[in-house]
């Protein structure tokens, strides 16, 4: 028997080929491969000949028959190539890999009611042993997943969507990171600030317009009415705009880095010189953020670190089911301060600098 009988050329070999050539049954080329006892030593020496001979590569099946783990963790993520949720995806692909497991991935599109439900069922179907909901978006609808939803769950950033049995929490207090920025100008002297916020169905823009407001209430500072953007930096310019045109405006707090940069454009266009005449903070801390001029004021958001801490939980959860869960901690607000927000402009002083004078029979 050669040792490709069976298989089509180039195919990759399998248990059975390597049960067919060391003329046993593929049990026991699983109990070989997983180190099980009760295989006797002639019966191992020649399932491992057969396959070094085949060149086969246990996959994970025979430890999934073993342990009923298949070691790898499933994530439902909205399909975005925006700077916030692909940041986070980038870290928890790390923090899976570097917690011994696969990783397997489901996108959701924003508008799909069943967005998750259906991604949710898709890993489930796949037998991954944990899941993590990285979906920013509210999602009205969607089928009631509770009674299928048997392995440990990790929401990020976000409230749980659906009910589950070993359900944690973990993720980046946007609320909190808001109101140190709303407060950085404020302690810079601004009577008040404004806010330039993001989508309103985004779970993160809302804690952050949560956080502005609660940092002006703390002040007793008069609450203007907010902007509402999309992220992009277009939205960021036509609020720009239009925030411009009022001279009340000395400060803005962005929801998001990319449109604070959209809207610092659109007031130097309108002759409102940032910071001088404006003070501009944002959010994220993108890379581009310390090139643009001026260089800008920002939240850092810590996504390697809420995608590790995340992880151990979630970890803890697959690997101890029995055990209590693992306390939760807070990442820290980090204020990257930069040049794009100082004191507001004195009084008597125009947008563009130019201050003006009383005439002497004022």
């Amino acid at each position: 028997m050669t040792s490709g009988a069976g298989r089509g050329a180039g195919a990759a070999p399998r248990s059975v080929d390597v049960a067919r050539l060391a003329g046993v049954s593929q049990k026991t080329v699983s109990r070989v491969m997983n180190d099980e006892p009760y295989v006797s030593a002639d019966v191992r020496r020649r399932v491992l000949a057969a396959a070094d001979e085949l060149g086969y590569r246990s996959n994970n099946a025979a430890r999934v028959l073993a342990s009923g783990r298949t070691r790898s963790i499933g994530v439902v993520t909205l399909g975005t190539a925006l700077y916030g949720p692909a940041s986070l995806l980038m870290g928890v692909e790390r923090a899976v890999r570097d917690n011994g497991y696969a990783l397997r991935v489901v996108n959701t599109m924003e508008g799909d009611t069943a967005g998750i439900a259906g991604a949710v069922d898709s890993l489930l179907d796949q037998g991954v042993d944990g899941i993590v909901i990285s979906e920013p978006i509210d999602e009205e609808g969607g089928a009631d997943l509770s009674s299928r939803v048997d392995v440990p769950v990790l929401v990020l950033g976000a409230p749980p969507p659906f009910p589950a049995p070993h359900l944690v929490t973990a993720g980046i207090v946007s609320g909190q990171m808001a109101r140190a920025a709303t407060e950085h100008l404020l302690e810079l002297g601004h009577p008040t600030v404004h806010h330039l916020a993001g989508p309103q169905r985004w779970y993160s823009a809302r804690d952050r317009l949560d956080g502005w407001r609660s940092a002006l209430a703390a002040h007793g500072r008069p609450r203007p009415p907010f902007v509402e953007g999309d992220w992009s930096a277009a939205s960021g310019y036509a609020a720009g705009r239009q925030l411009a045109a009022d001279p009340g405006v000395t400060a803005v707090f962005a929801a998001n880095d990319d449109m604070a940069i959209g809207l610092i454009r659109a007031l130097t266009e309108a002759g409102r010189r940032v910071p001088e005449d404006v003070s501009v903070v944002g959010f994220d801390d993108i890379p581009l953020a310390a090139y643009v001029t001026p260089p800008l004021t920002t939240v850092r958001q810590p996504f390697d670190a809420m995608a590790q801490d995340g992880l151990k939980l979630l970890v803890h959860a697959i690997e101890s089911p029995q055990a209590d869960p693992l306390p939760m901690t807070d990442p820290p607000v980090e204020l990257v301060v930069r040049s794009s927000a100082t004191a507001p402009p004195r009084p008597g002083t125009t947008p563009g600098g130019i201050r003006t004078a009383r005439s002497p029979h004022d």
